[in-house]
């Protein structure tokens, strides 16, 4: 369970005010004291991820955040950091102090929730969905003030409110079933090659030895196409790029599928037979977590570039550029290339990502391996609005080498758009 990565994880936001019981739920919720909790106000500065597991959603991530209610300079950053952290989960638990009530602190998660926008309004397992976020909403400390009038709150925020006391442990399994009820069905996405795979075809992977992976391990996408190829009983070659075309001549049948790196699509390309089917890694998480047809219009649009023109290259993860770094050398020559001239190029990664789009010509993004399929899609969103393309590394790759409508086709056969 610990080993899941984050981005695969379920994301749950515990929001409430200062001391409404946030850290002390997560503990009664995972059984462990793995959060601090203080009577001091604003114990809990930045969001804090903590691990566990709720049968059967799986492995998910609750997120102790600061107070919505925080006051002073200091404390508007922390509430800020808090109100950001709304962008990329999938389900909100709502904390409320059954000593205090409901105020404006409470309506404002509703309202920001509706402001967003990410989908229809509706129920979910008696949750209020928010912009299409899934809200579970509770009262805390019900111990201390056994007289709340939790039925009149629950008229005032539309949705029901489950009565806990993290002291007591009262209430604990009724939230997790809320939860459980409350989880939105797509938030994993479609799966990675499930629907490009039938039992027992045969897929080869092309995976070049990265430097920036550590010693002995693969790169999470790699490991990750692997586990799904098993878990949808496929089988599997893993092959370097100069092994492909021995790989397939050694085959007693063609394979049914070859993915590789986006970085020698060239090289694969050009020894895979144009019976079998070819695309990346990369295209098959622009499926699993983004919008594909958008980002292959993205790519599409590279032919208006002129020199001069903006590009950022976006990251989702944070990593020390080494060598001929995809990002930060390959991508950038590529596209002076194609273009023939200079462009200005602009970087960002990790969680950060530009609020002011609207001056650049192009995005170009990862592969998204290490961020929520909710986040990705709010960042391709916000890039649309602002007019911008937006395309992501594989599928700009495999477009720059002529071969990305090649590289489509396998989903598309699949009748995936």
């Amino acid at each position: 369970m610990q080993r899941t990565p984050r981005s695969n994880r379920l994301q749950i936001a515990i929001l409430g005010r200062r001391n409404a019981g946030k850290s002390s739920l997560i503990n009664a919720l995972t059984n462990q004291d793995i959060a601090l909790v203080s009577e001091v106000p604003g114990t809990t500065a930045d969001p804090v991820y903590k691990a566990m597991e709720i049968p059967p959603i799986g492995p998910v991530t609750l997120i102790d955040t600061a107070g919505i209610d925080d006051i002073g300079e200091l404390g508007m950053l922390r509430a800020e950091k808090t109100w950001s952290v709304l962008e990329k989960v999938d389900l909100v638990v709502l904390v409320i102090d059954a000593t205090l009530g409901i105020g404006v602190p409470e309506r404002s998660v509703m309202e920001r929730l509706s402001e967003m926008g990410a989908g229809d309004a509706g129920n979910c397992g008696k949750s209020r969905q928010t912009g299409g976020v899934p809200v579970v909403a509770v009262a805390n400390k019900v111990d201390l003030a056994p007289l709340a009038p939790i039925r009149k709150w629950e008229d005032t925020l539309g949705t029901e409110i489950t009565e806990v006391s993290s002291l007591t442990g009262e209430g604990t399994e009724k939230v997790k079933e809320r939860i459980i009820a409350s989880a939105p069905a797509d938030w994993e996405g479609p799966s990675l090659t499930g629907d490009l795979v039938n039992p027992g075809d045969i897929v080869i992977l092309v995976t070049p030895l990265d430097i920036q992976a550590p010693k002995g391990r693969l790169i999470l996408p790699q490991v990750q196409t692997i586990r799904d190829l098993l878990d949808n009983n496929a089988r599997v070659m893993v092959v370097k790029e100069d092994a492909v075309a021995k790989s397939i001549e050694e085959l007693k049948v063609l394979p049914n599928l070859v993915i590789t790196d986006s970085q020698v699509f060239g090289v694969v390309s050009n020894q895979v037979p144009s019976n079998v089917r070819l695309t990346s890694f990369s295209i098959i998480f622009a499926k699993h977590k983004g919008d594909l047809s958008t980002l292959a219009a993205g790519a599409r649009h590279v032919s208006n570039l002129k020199p001069g023109a903006k590009v950022l290259i976006a990251e989702a993860c944070t990593h020390h550029p080494v060598g001929d770094d995809i990002g930060r050398v390959k991508i950038p020559r590529w596209l002076e290339k194609h273009v023939g001239g200079k462009l200005d190029f602009s970087w960002t990664s990790g969680i950060g990502f530009p609020s002011d789009l609207k001056d650049f010509d192009l995005v170009v993004h990862c592969g998204g391996c290490m961020v929520t399929r909710r986040e990705m899609l709010r960042r391709i969103a916000q890039v649309r609005q602002a007019g911008v393309p937006i395309v992501n590394y594989g599928v700009l790759i495999a477009y720059l080498h002529g071969i990305m409508e090649r590289a489509l086709k396998a989903i598309n056969e699949a009748g995936i758009s």
